[in-house]
């Protein structure tokens, strides 16, 4: 299905997306139709796959054929949530340049001009900029789980998001088995009961098993049958494409032996491996799974390599010291960037050729959404190397590079153990 022929979206986004884009990806081709026809839909994917844009172009879409029939008020239609504050502030610049493609390809073809708002509401944001966002409301704005339900316990908020049409969870996987998950639920429950007809809910995920129990999240009582029994493909277009992604995946073990604990040796072994590893790539992406880890990686990595070739990056390092790291990963001005789960989620820190993960990551969901940050592009082959620190930690790993090749995923499991569908 190329976008110029027979395109479901008005000539200028079909236009902007054909002009940007070979083609759609599957993703994109199945979710857009049910989106459209008003279906709840849940997209399951590896990180590169468009869902972003799955996502959010037929919503772009309606917004602008909206805009030019005269009839897009100031009015908030779009409510996208992401896990993080980081994740948030970078769908916001994603989103800026499909929306001035679009605009500019309708003044190309003549048309009136369309002014699609965005704005990014968090924990971040300034209280002027969370009052200039009530005296205008955004078409589109963008926020974690706990903003919302700040938003929804005020009236100002609450009047903002009343006209809300679409709701779309990003990285719901992410939410599916914690409190977090649960306490969006609720959100969203009381969003749909404030809006005069309840929103189209959208939901992006990572491969996750049972995808049933992560729609059912998604959806809640929208996914019910009339007896209140859930029932998520009732009303719900879930797209799972999570098996079709090729990955270059290899474990690295040391040439002296692994003990139950890591010797002074082998840690060396380890540092001089991923200092290879960082030479041989344009943008490596290490994973450890402590921040103390992180520090004393990064610091050996600093030695082999140079100081302003290597970066940290975790949770308590400031803001600023976080998004410096990422801009110049992003810009090619970092090797390589030792990281906790903080750039585990898709953050946009450009191309990444490598992810090196030290340690077991304890789950085949996390571990390739750890891969997956690398051959970002749709046709890009994510390339992982494992490195085990034990003996014990050398049969998870194996296990863990077996059950991906073979396309096994994790069951979603709540913080209690049991699965989310439970």
């Amino acid at each position: 299905m190329h976008m110029m022929r027979k395109s479901p979206f008005h000539p200028a986004v079909a236009r902007w997306f054909s002009q940007t884009f070979a083609e759609p990806t599957p993703a994109q081709a199945e979710a857009w139709p049910a989106i459209q026809a008003g279906r709840h839909v849940l997209i399951a994917a590896p990180t590169g796959s468009g869902k972003t844009l799955a996502a959010f172009l037929a919503a772009i879409d309606s917004l602008v054929r909206q805009g030019l029939e005269g009839c897009l008020g100031e009015e908030t239609q779009v409510v996208y949530v992401s896990p993080l504050k980081a994740l948030s502030n970078d769908i916001e610049r994603n989103l800026a340049a499909p929306l001035a493609g679009i605009r500019a390809e309708l003044l190309r073809q003549g048309l009136a001009d369309v002014e699609i708002r965005t704005f990014v509401r968090t924990g971040d944001t300034p209280p002027g900029e969370r009052n200039r966002m009530s005296r205008r409301p955004p078409h589109i704005v963008v926020t974690t789980p706990e903003s919302l339900y700040v938003l929804l316990g005020s009236e100002s908020g609450r009047a903002m998001l009343k006209t809300t049409r679409t709701v779309i969870v990003d990285e719901v996987h992410a939410l599916a088995a914690s409190k977090r998950g649960s306490h969006l639920s609720l959100s969203l429950e009381r969003l749909s009961a404030l809006c005069p007809r309840p929103p189209l809910r959208v939901g992006l995920s990572a491969t996750q098993k049972p995808i049933d129990a992560v729609a059912c999240l998604l959806l809640g009582s929208e996914g019910a049958d009339w007896r209140g029994r859930a029932d998520p493909t009732r009303r719900c277009r879930i797209v799972d494409l999570g098996h079709r992604r090729a990955r270059d995946l290899a474990i690295e073990v040391p040439g002296s032996p692994l003990e139950a604990v890591m010797s002074a040796e082998v840690w060396e072994q380890i540092y001089d491996r991923l200092t290879e590893l960082v030479k041989a790539h344009r943008t490596t992406l290490v994973f450890a799974n402590t921040r103390r880890m992180v520090e004393r990686v990064t610091r050996h990595m600093a030695e082999r390599l140079g100081d302003s070739q290597v970066a940290a990056h975790h949770g308590s390092l400031a803001k600023e010291q976080r998004f410096d790291a990422e801009k110049r990963l992003q810009r090619g001005k970092l090797r390589g960037l030792v990281a906790t789960a903080s750039l585990e989620l898709g953050i946009d820190i450009g191309e990444v050729d490598l992810v090196c993960q030290l340690g077991s990551p304890r789950s085949i969901a996390t571990f390739l959404q750890r891969v997956g940050r690398s051959g970002h592009a749709v046709d890009g082959t994510p390339k992982g190397r494992l490195f085990p620190l034990s003996r014990d930690d050398l049969v998870e790993c194996v296990a863990l590079i077996e059950a991906s090749q073979r396309g096994e995923r994790q069951r979603a499991r709540r913080d209690d153990g049991h699965d989310v569908s439970e």
